[in-house]
């Protein structure tokens, strides 16, 4: 099974979302992120899926997604061509014995404090999906309190736009 990321290009309508990922479940995919967001034209917005599956059955999705009435364009995006990451927020109980040795692995992932108090501490780390992982394993030594990601978002590197290409 290879994992997929798609980015699909709708008409900022009521109920998109939920008939974009109902042809997700159809198909029988399990979406791992899934991020929305208004484009920088608020007429559009843009879904970004990474999910998992066979090759032949991603074109068969894709397809499908185009009959729906909203979908305007979808865009399979590959590591080497895009730029992906995601956003975490991670918060750590933290006891004076363990603060040093917290801090300073969150400076080797580049994370930022964004809040700190002498019992927890949260920290705010933008990578990829993997990087992101591996930022959990090394906190789970420590007492980690709650996490959440924000699912990731993805463009494609150069200075070609998704609108763009959808109007050659």
């Amino acid at each position: 099974m290879n994992r997929y990321t798609v980015a699909v290009l709708v008409r900022n309508q009521f109920g998109v979302l939920n008939r974009v990922t109902s042809m997700f479940r159809r198909r029988q995919f399990n979406i791992s992120s899934l991020t929305v967001s208004e484009t920088e034209v608020p007429e559009y917005s843009r879904i970004t899926v990474l999910f998992d599956g066979a090759e032949m059955q991603k074109q068969q999705l894709i397809s499908q997604l185009y009959k729906l009435p909203d979908v305007c364009f979808v865009r399979e995006l590959s590591p080497k061509a895009s730029v992906s990451l995601e956003l975490m927020l991670i918060k750590l109980e933290l006891s004076q014995s363990v603060r040093d040795t917290v801090l300073a692995i969150a400076r080797e992932f580049d994370a930022k404090v964004v809040d700190s108090t002498e019992a927890s501490v949260i920290l705010q780390v933008t990578a990829d999906s993997r990087q992101l992982d591996a930022v959990i394993d090394r906190m789970r030594e420590f007492s980690i309190l709650e996490i959440c990601r924000t699912g990731c978002v993805s463009l494609e590197k150069g200075s070609t736009t998704i609108r763009e290409i959808m109007n050659q």
